[in-house]
């Protein structure tokens, strides 16, 4: 089992920026996909971007393009979410997902097992 707890969220001025932290315990995410979502009031959850965590190639959705940055720190078994250039339609609350199988659509929330609990994040204008 693994344990997924985001940490970061906030609220900041359109235009500020954000650093999520997603700490995984229980095992080593090493080898596995994980990735950000997000869910805005009366929406549904969203892909934001995905990192697989071996090859450390980089999925993002068109809305984070250019803005939010993911790594991963295999030391402390975390991966962050730098977010940049914020906008209000980035209000949301934001989860950390993790997958230790590198298949099916990276996109799609089916596709992955573990889940945080999710943070805050309100952009004002």
């Amino acid at each position: 089992q693994v344990q997924l707890v985001e940490s970061g969220g906030g609220l900041v001025q359109a235009g500020g920026s954000l650093r999520l932290s997603c700490a995984a315990s229980g095992r080593t995410v090493s080898g596995y996909r994980m990735a950000w979502f997000r869910q805005a009031p009366g929406k549904e959850r969203e892909f934001v971007v995905v990192i697989r965590w071996t090859a450390g190639s980089t999925y993002y959705a068109d809305s984070a393009k250019g803005r939010f940055t993911i790594s991963r720190d295999s030391a402390k078994n975390t991966v962050y979410l730098q977010m940049n250039s914020l906008k209000p339609d980035d209000t949301a609350v934001y989860y950390c997902a993790a997958s230790p199988y590198d298949s099916g659509y990276y996109y799609s929330q089916r596709n992955y097992q573990y889940w945080g609990q999710g943070t805050q994040v309100t952009v004002s204008s």
